[in-house]
């Protein structure tokens, strides 16, 4: 079953989605079943398609594939019955690289390939910068692929390389790897992770009981298991784990962590820990900052839920102006319907979010989101706040304006279509239409972030290039395409 999106041409993928979210499991009865639970709770890093893959030595390796979500499909005894073992990886997805907005049941990971060593499954959350060249290369050596997913050549790699151990493979594959990457693989008996060396994406490892060992791109997906958090696979790692043994090797160039900061706005779940730090307060932080960089005199501040919630939190905390629930959303009704009608799909951010009308009239509004990406919800937003009777619109943005695009996992649209990079801040809020709009400046975004002095110009803590356009690795392929990257000041 495909899914259609009910939203309009213009509000739908206002907002940067993060490509997928990995889990893994070993050494626990019925593996799979505990990762199951842990890419539902990872849902909201990929909502398009996830899949499973299991082993035991009765069965060998299995696998289940589904478009939707987690709960729809892997809560059936008759799918998780086919996936026994004590081992087992899961995947979910929202697709950059690859078919958008038709994803094919092919493109759906964790990928599987049978070497001479023995099977080996793969799920990748991240982008392959080089992944243009190194598919043109394999082709031309003979690789047969059987998706349009730029995860795909690892398994290839992979394929060629002489090394005697899949993990040793792995090792071998990932260096010829540019761009970001956090991998979970399996082989028959042990799971693996790897984090690129700047540690662009998120990977963490827990202890299940006194025998499992659980990886997860975010600490609620272990949260949901019982799982105890052990620590963060760090930047450069490889983490092989069989029976209690976890073996640590980095197999990598060292180079400077740059891990990414819009996880710490948007990405992550407010509940989970990064880089030993609350989500949620340091989203709150972000509002903070917000109210003592952008003061308003106004009589409510609202959050766009559910993403501006803890950051409208910390504004009103900071500026004294009360917090309310000025927006209210829907929270039943899914990401899509089957064969939308024109009307619905014209009612747009209606289907999700509905005004407080007897909150908002005759009141001076602080509506306070995540982002602007192409600024189109913004001005529904707007326009329903209006109607209801606000007397005045303000916006605060939790993060810097989104100028650039990323190529390291989040679908982002092409720069000429992003507000940020066509307009200064000033024709920003005259397009949107409010009374003013401010976003919180870069170094006040890391001193949210746990950053005391700010962003280091010289070496940033963090991989901010959306806001900066500093991209940490050359996206190669997107330069081959006629992408400019930003001219050295």
């Amino acid at each position: 079953m495909q899914f259609r999106h009910p939203f309009d041409p213009e509000t739908d993928g206002d907002k940067l989605r993060e490509e997928c979210g990995i889990f893994g499991v070993v050494g626990a009865k019925d593996a799979a079943n505990f990762v199951a639970l842990g890419l539902h709770a990872l849902q909201h890093r990929g909502q398009e398609a996830g899949g499973i893959v299991s082993h035991d030595p009765e069965h060998g390796f299995n696998s289940a594939r589904r478009f939707g979500y987690v709960r729809d499909n892997f809560t059936n005894a008759a799918v998780m019955d086919t996936l026994p073992g004590p081992i087992a990886i899961g995947h979910v997805r929202y697709s950059t690289a690859g078919s958008k907005g038709a994803t094919a049941i092919r493109d759906v990971q964790p990928f599987f390939g049978e070497f001479s060593m023995g099977g080996c499954a793969i799920a990748h959350n991240g982008n392959i910068t080089n992944a243009v060249a190194l598919r043109r290369e394999l082709i031309e050596r003979g690789s047969i692929f059987q998706s349009s997913s730029d995860s795909e050549c690892i398994i290839h790699l992979m394929a060629r390389s002489i090394q005697k151990t899949l993990a040793e493979r792995i090792k071998d594959a990932l260096r010829r790897v540019e761009g970001a990457f956090s991998v979970i693989a399996m082989t028959r008996t042990k799971l693996i992770g790897v984090r690129d060396a700047h540690g662009v994406r998120p990977l963490v490892l827990g202890r299940i009981g006194d025998s499992g060992w659980a990886l997860s791109s975010e600490t609620c997906g272990l949260d949901i298991i019982g799982a105890d958090f052990v620590r963060e696979i760090e930047p450069g790692e490889m983490v092989v784990i069989e029976g209690n043994r976890v073996e640590s090797t980095r197999p990598f160039v060292q180079a400077t962590p740059r891990f990414c900061i819009f996880e710490q706005v948007y990405f992550s779940r407010p509940d989970s820990i990064l880089l030993g730090r609350s989500v949620y307060e340091t989203r709150r932080m972000i509002g903070v900052e917000l109210a003592r960089e952008a003061p308003v005199e106004a009589d409510l501040v609202c959050p766009v839920p559910d993403s501006g919630t803890p950051a409208a939190i910390g504004f009103s905390q900071e500026s004294g102006i009360p917090y309310a629930m000025g927006i209210i959303r829907n929270q039943y009704m899914g990401r899509t319907f089957i064969e939308p009608t024109e009307h619905i799909r014209n009612m747009g951010v209606r289907l999700k979010l509905n005004v407080n009308r007897a909150l908002i009239k005759g009141k001076r509004v602080v509506l306070v989101d995540d982002s602007v990406v192409r600024g189109t919800t913004s001005r529904k937003i707007k326009e329903m706040i209006l109607e209801a009777g606000a007397a005045e619109v303000h916006f605060r943005i939790a993060s810097p304006p989104t100028a650039w695009p990323c190529f390291y996992g989040v679908d982002t649209p092409e720069r000429s279509k992003l507000l940020a990079a066509t307009m200064s801040e000033d024709e920003m809020r005259d397009w949107i239409g409010v009374n003013s709009l401010k976003f919180i400046s870069l170094d006040g975004l890391y001193r949210a972030a746990g950053e005391a002095q700010g962003r280091n110009a010289k070496a940033p803590q963090f991989c901010d290039a959306c806001f900066s356009g500093e991209y940490p690795v050359v996206p190669s392929d997107k330069i081959e395409e006629g992408f400019q990257m930003k001219a050295a000041e």
